[in-house]
Formats: structure tokens, sequence, C-alpha cells
């Protein structure tokens, strides 16, 4: 294996012999013999390690809630085709890892869980019972926990070591950064769906879908784990902060135009389709206003179910009219009492994390001011400024970090093409 993979990250020229090479398929594709109806089914054994509909059904059921959507059954099917693909792919990464005696503690594994429930405010026990109330289970999740652990230390043993940036590398970046001071760049996340000329009308279906779930509260990046073709899948699809001019033109004419939060209807690029999502921008080693840390006060209040408008009206004109005339944040708790409202406080704010328009509201008071009311038909919101850190000016860029990021891109397209080299190794029995 070690040989395998180091072969592997040395570089393109380590490819195969017709590594790379078009495909000899003709355009009038007639099938030879019997065709096999089995081909595409649910289960395989991958290596002599088996994957059952339980597992697939197990990883798809977490999909499914973590992202708080309903399919309809035909992408159901679809989804659990790509479970499976990613099920093998783990089990992969697994093998490769054991091969090397790479092994990760039960311990371990129950850390990482307990941690993940933490995040869901529960303990390892509730959250397993939570597991199997959505039709997952513990197994499932602690399976893929364990395949990510041994995964990334595989990739520490055989591919970062062998991952180099020389300084001359580092400082072009610099110089290039240091050029292009106060121009704009952009925090980019993409979902890339290869496509044919004879796949393209499907390929397109799927990436509106795909679009289409998004937008209506799925997380991009599970999405990209699970769907997209690129290397940046690994992670969530994140491309980190890139300019324009290095995008490809299809993208960089819409990401100029999209405000943060956007979802693109896919876009036609060489070889497939492209999701983007703009997560941020900001100006290239320039201080943003919006780094600002604020220290806040929320008074809140809750409108009772059967509220009218005109009543919601009158309590959002009340908690107005209290907060802009209570003089600050030290009568915050005085009005918060008097009026029946629930009082938050948090000191360390960052304006970017804020809904935009909260965000443009907020860089414009002053020590002491509140917002408009905002909120639903349940509750109705004022923010009282009770605090301002601004951002530091921005200063020159860091070598160490251009460094770290460019050993890491490296790694993740290194860590691709082993993983490439597996799946074509690999012997799938599908049953």
């Amino acid at each position: 294996m070690s040989a395998s993979l180091l072969s592997t990250t040395a570089g393109a020229q380590d490819e195969p012999a017709g590594a790379g090479q078009p495909l000899n398929i003709p355009g009038d594709v007639q099938f030879v013999g019997p065709q096999n109806p089995n081909v595409r089914t649910a289960t395989a054994i991958v290596n002599g390690d088996v994957i059952t509909e339980t597992d697939i059904d197990h990883r798809l059921a977490l999909i499914l809630a973590s992202n708080r959507v309903t399919l309809p059954p035909e992408e159901i099917q679809r989804v659990r085709q790509q479970v499976l693909r990613n099920l093998i792919d783990e089990t992969l990464q697994i093998q490769a890892a054991a091969q090397e005696d790479i092994t990760v503690d039960e311990s371990e594994v129950n850390q990482y869980f307990a941690r993940f429930a933490q995040s869901f405010n529960q303990n390892a026990e509730s959250f397993a019972a939570f597991l199997r109330s959505i039709g997952s289970s513990e197994r499932s999740m602690k399976r893929q926990i364990r395949g990510e652990i041994a995964w990334q230390r595989l990739r520490g043993r055989l591919v970062e070591p062998f991952v180099t940036v020389g300084e001359d590398e580092v400082q072009a970046i610099v110089e290039r950064l240091n050029e292009s001071r106060g121009t704009s760049e952009y925090r980019v996340a993409e979902i890339f769906l290869s496509a044919t000329p004879e796949t393209q009308a499907e390929a397109r279906a799927n990436a509106t879908r795909i679009v289409e779930q998004i937008r209506n509260g799925a997380s991009f990046p599970a999405y990209a784990r699970q769907f997209s073709e690129a290397s940046t899948a690994a992670v969530g699809g994140d491309l980190g902060w890139v300019r324009a001019e290095q995008l490809p033109p299809e993208l960089s004419a819409v990401v100029t135009q999209l405000p943060p939060g956007a979802v693109t209807d896919p876009i036609a690029v060489p070889g497939g389709f492209s999701i983007v999502a703009l997560a941020d921008s900001r100006q290239i080693l320039v201080a943003d206003p919006r780094d600002a840390v604020l220290s806040l006060m929320q008074l809140s209040l809750a409108l009772p179910a059967g509220t009218t408008e005109a009543q919601a009206q009158a309590r959002a004109q009340q908690l107005a009219e209290s907060t802009q005339s209570m003089g600050g944040c030290g009568r915050a708790p005085e009005v918060a009492s008097s009026l029946g409202a629930e009082l938050i406080s948090n000191d360390q704010v960052q304006v970017r994390e804020l809904p935009p328009q909260l965000q443009q509201m907020l860089l414009t008071l002053n020590v002491g001011q509140a917002t408009s009311p905002f909120g639903s038909a349940e509750r109705v919101n004022v923010l009282v400024l009770c605090g301002r850190d601004d951002p530091e000016q921005a200063s020159a860029p860091n070598p160490e970090q251009i460094e770290d990021r460019l050993r890491e891109e490296r790694a993740n397209r290194r860590a691709q093409r082993y993983l490439r080299d597996l799946r074509r190794d690999a012997v799938i029995d599908y049953r």
C-alpha cells in the first residue's frame, strides 16, 4: 500500500499507461448479448466487506434528518445510489488505513460521538435514541466517524509528508496580494456534477433539484459532500477566499453579482454543471467594518397565539419607544421587567454573523441606541448596542497561513487521486 500511494502522490507522470486518454466509445451504442438486470443493485461486497441495505437505510435517514428535507420517491432512489457510493469509498478508506496498521480505538470514536451529541444539546445515550427514532443508528454514525479518523491518519502518514511548498511560491502569492490590495475577493463554495452530451439533460435536472432543496433549507456543505464530483467535496465544496479572476469565466461573471448567502441556478461549465454559493465577500488587505465585535442586548416580547396584526404592531411600537428612550443598556433590565420582555446579552457578536439587514442597521448605530423592532408572528425583538470593538487595520498577508493553505489544497488533491486508485483496484461484487 505504501508504494502504491507514494507513486500516486508523486505526480501525473506516475499515472498508468493510458490514464487520462479519451475512451473509444461509438456514438451509436449497441449492447451485445443479454443485459443483466441486476447490475444496478443496492448492496455491495467491497474487497470482502459487506455493505447491506440496512447500512444504506441508516445513512440515508441521517442525511435526510440533518438536512430537514422530504424527498419524492424518485429522488430518494437517486440519493440511495449516492449513499452507496459514499459507503464504498468509506469502506475503501478504512481498508487502506488497516493495511497500513492504522487503528482507531473505540474510545476515540465514542469521544467524537459524544462531542457530536453535545452539538444537538444531548448526551450520548439520548442522541443514540434520537438516531434510532429517525431510522438511523449509533452504529452507522460511529462507522462514519471511524472512517473519517482513519482516512485523516492515512493522509497524515502517506500523503501530507510528501507535499512541498516552495518559498518562492509563497512569496509570489504575497506579492500578488499586496498588488491586489483593495480589490474584492469572495468566499465561494461549489457543487460540481459532471455531464457528457448524452447525460447533459439528466445532469441539469439533478442539479436543479439540488438547488431547490438547498433553497428550501437543506445544507449546502452536506449536499456538496454527498453529490459533488469536485475535489472540494470532502470539505463541503468550500473553495475558500478567491478573487473573481481565479474562477472560471462562467462562474466569475455570476459570483461578482451575487449577494452573500445566495445560491445560483445550475451553471453550464466545461464538463458539466456547477452550483455556486457565496458565503461572503471582502476587500483584500482592507479592514472590513463587518469584522467589528459588538456587545448587544436583545429585548424580546412573546406574542400569544391569536395575536392580531394590529396588536402585534402595537406591542412592537411599545417596545421601540421604550428602548429608544431608555438611555442605554444600563436601564435595559428595568425596561425589560416593566414590559415583561426576555433579556439576553452577548458581548462577542461579530457583525458579519448577523443577517444582512441587521448588519447595515447596527453599523450606523451609536452606543446606547436600538434597532427597529423585528421578528415573527410569535415574537418581536430589538437589539440595543452596548459597545463596539472595531477591527484593526488589515496587515500584510501572513506567509505561514498562505503556506498552510497551499499544503492543504495539494494534500486534498493527492488524497483524491489516491482514493481514485483505490476505487480502480477494488473488487466490488453487487448483490
